[in-house]
C-alpha cells in the first residue's frame, strides 16, 4: 500500500477534527463609524477596525465604543442645541454658535449645526 500525500492531508484534517472537537465560528465584527472626509462632491464618514461603535447608556451612565473624534460621550444633542439657541442671530466675535467662523449666527451656522446633529462632535467642536 502505497502512502502519498493526499493521503496524509486526509488523514492529518480528520484527526484534527477529533482531537479538537468541533468546529466554532465566533461572531466577530469590524465596525465603523466617527470622521468624516470630503473632496470635490464627494464626502465620506467612516472608519474601520474599532470595537463596536455604539451609544449606551442606563441610569447616570454614558457609553460610547469605537475611536470617534470629539473624545468619548460627545454627541450633538439639545445641550448643544440650547447654546446655540442662546447665541442665534447674534453677531461679534468668540461666539460658540458661530460653527463657520464669519461673527455672526445664522442660517449658514444652522446648516452646519443640524449636519452634525445627532452624531459625534467634531474634534473643534465650539459648543462643548
Amino acid at each position: 500500500m502505497r502512502i502519498t500525500r493526499l493521503t496524509l492531508i486526509i488523514a492529518a484534517i480528520v484527526l484534527s477534527s477529533v482531537v479538537y472537537g468541533d468546529y466554532q465560528i465566533v461572531w466577530s465584527t469590524i465596525d465603523g463609524g466617527g470622521g468624516r472626509s470630503a473632496g470635490g462632491q464627494y464626502v465620506l464618514t467612516g472608519t474601520i477596525g474599532q470595537p463596536d461603535a455604539e451609544y449606551s447608556s442606563g441610569g447616570n451612565y454614558e457609553l460610547l465604543g469605537g475611536f470617534w473624534p470629539g473624545g468619548p460621550l460627545c454627541i450633538v444633542n439639545f445641550d448643544d442645541f440650547a447654546v446655540f439657541a442662546e447665541n442665534w442671530l447674534d453677531a461679534g466675535p468668540d461666539l460658540p454658535a458661530d460653527l463657520d467662523g464669519n461673527e455672526q449666527v445664522n442660517l449658514d451656522d444652522l446648516e452646519l449645526f443640524v449636519y452634525e446633529w445627532l452624531y459625534n462632535c467634531p474634534y473643534d467642536w465650539p459648543l462643548r
